[in-house]
């Protein structure tokens, strides 16, 4: 049972960030991890660049996956023709709905975009796909023009849409007042693709879902062009922990997964990336320390266990006698606090003079130094 569905485009949008390039193994094996972590919808490139994306793509048909394997399309037959010829069951075709790119892109009409939208899925249904219909720059659209494509669409056959925020424009609460209008007029599944060139796609796909929206659209690790895609590992977990939502996808993955692109795209990600980043379980100033040796949740709101990891305690230019104590037992060392108090001293005098610091090292000679009767155990 899941209240919400992820659809991930890694394999699709991901690639499109500037400098990236997945080979077919790399696609084989990322299709293979998002199906085995539970992703309901995987969109697995666009066939009609040529022939070696449709062999990849037929390669990641032939795994027979349970995930919904997406081909994305532009509103061309042909592009809809290499999708079929690939076996694609789900097609995605994309449609602009501002007058941004209908006019000065496309050099056309709001009509025309209809038309032409209404002849491509009709046709792709036609051929026994599953249709979705995404509006590129819906969110510099007007509502009422993104609302009757959504329904035409419908209408000719498609059976869920996409709303994208394409430049990222959008905040929580211009998402969710948006969503909701959209979704007191238009009773269809659909899917919010947030861009994060603001910084708040994984904000804005929570307000999304909190509109009404049930299909999100994400990149592992954030990926995506300009400033990335809503992070599906945040959003999940956002979704799963702030809003109690029920959800089939394998969080124990998340790691792994984020470890697989990030080799795979050449891109590494920030320290601190929320669920993720090397650095989110680690504690090492004093008060926070303290607090987590007495009781985890002071400064943690779920275990790292839950993600297949663990907490560390860090010693630094910021610890304190708790944290002192509690690396040195560790390291088979027990000291009392006054032993404590002073190692802590010493320590911050040493940073003060160089960051470079073997700190292990340094923790065990300052405690023989200081005080020969530590009890090895």
């Amino acid at each position: 049972m899941n209240d919400f569905y992820i659809v991930d485009t890694t394999l699709r949008d991901g690639e499109q960030t500037a400098g990236v390039v997945f080979t077919k193994e790399e696609k084989l094996l990322l299709a293979e991890m998002l199906d085995k972590a539970g992703v309901h919808c995987i969109e697995a490139g666009i066939p009609a660049m040529g022939k070696e994306e449709q062999d990849c793509f037929k390669s990641i048909m032939d795994l027979g996956l349970k995930a919904d394997i997406i081909a994305w399309n532009r509103m061309s037959k042909r592009d809809i023709n290499a999708s079929l010829e690939c076996g694609a069951k789900h097609i995605h075709i994309s449609a602009p709905s501002s007058d941004i790119h209908i006019e000065n892109k496309l050099g056309k009409s709001r009509e025309w975009v209809i038309r032409r939208i209404q002849r491509c899925v009709s046709y792709a249904a036609e051929n026994g796909a599953f249709v979705t219909v995404g509006l590129e720059d819906a969110s510099r659209s007007d509502i009422n023009f993104v609302i009757e494509m959504f329904n035409k669409a419908v209408e000719a056959g498609a059976t869920r849409v996409r709303y994208a925020d394409t430049v990222g424009l959008l905040n929580p609460l211009s998402a969710y007042e948006i969503m909701s209008e959209i979704k007191a007029s238009f009773k269809g599944d659909i899917d919010f693709h947030g861009h994060n060139d603001f910084g708040m796609a994984t904000a804005n796909s929570l307000s999304a879902y909190k509109a009404g929206v049930n299909y999100i659209s994400c990149c592992v690790n954030g990926l995506g062009e300009r400033a990335g895609n809503t992070s599906f590992e945040e959003i999940v977990m956002t979704l799963k922990y702030l809003e109690n939502c029920k959800t089939d996808i394998d969080i124990r993955a998340f790691q792994d997964l984020s470890n697989a692109v990030q080799n795979a795209s050449g891109f590494e990600i920030n320290y601190g990336k929320p669920i993720v980043g090397r650095n989110i379980f680690s504690h090492e100033s004093g008060i926070h320390v303290d607090g987590m040796i007495k009781d985890r949740r002071t400064y943690e709101v779920f275990h790292p266990e839950e993600l297949g990891r663990k907490h560390e305690i860090v010693v630094g230019k910021f610890s304190g006698t708790a944290g002192i104590k509690y690396r040195l037992k560790e390291l088979g060392f027990v000291v009392e606090d006054d032993q404590a108090n002073k190692i802590m001293r010493d320590l911050r005098s040493m940073y003060a003079r160089t960051k470079n610091i073997n700190v292990d090292k340094f923790l065990i000679n300052a405690s023989i130094k200081r005080n020969a009767q530590i009890t090895a155990v």
